[in-house]
């Protein structure tokens, strides 16, 4: 299933491990981590590797976050694809589950997604500078826009919360 896409804009964002940092208070060892966009596995593995319970699924593999439950879980943190942000955003607060969407802040822009927030809550964290994606031919880029940590139920304490990045994790 191709990802629908608007004009110049691509889906094929690969999140570096370090923008997990800010999260890492907040998730709990025993939880089971869903990373439902998990494209190259970046953020899957990072989290294995730091001893996370994290199950991933991709559209790429057939699975549908938006109408699919594969297994059970305690949490979502994902990067998803960003033409379907409102869509990720709706089937999140519906699933009930704590989760953290790494988005672009434009996403605070239109009515739907300001009326989900208003209903649901929301914390944010921001990050001191931008993210170097992993670009599709493969190589890092210095982002041309900002994203944050779009969360709910993490207990983050703060409804915004602005964090440093670091260079290396």
């Amino acid at each position: 299933m191709k990802l629908p896409l608007k004009q110049g804009m691509s889906n094929d964002f690969q999140t570096p491990p370090e923008a997990l940092k800010p999260l890492l208070p907040y998730l709990k060892k025993e939880w089971i981590i869903w990373e439902c966009a998990t494209g190259k596995g970046n953020l899957e593995i990072a989290l294995l590797d730091m001893g996370y319970n994290c199950n991933g699924s991709d559209i790429l593999d057939g699975s549908n976050f938006l109408t699919d439950l594969p297994f059970d879980f305690d949490c979502i943190i994902t990067n998803p694809p960003f033409s379907l942000k409102q869509e990720f955003l709706k089937r999140c607060y519906l699933l009930g589950k704590p989760f953290a969407l790494l988005l672009p802040l434009t996403t605070f822009e239109t009515k739907k997604r300001q009326e989900l927030f208003k209903k649901y809550g929301l914390e944010v964290i921001f990050f001191d500078k931008r993210i170097n994606f992993e670009t599709p031919s493969g190589k890092g880029s210095g982002s041309w826009f900002a994203t944050a940590w779009f969360t709910w139920g993490l207990k983050i304490g703060k409804e915004m919360t602005f964090e440093k990045l670091p260079t290396k994790f």
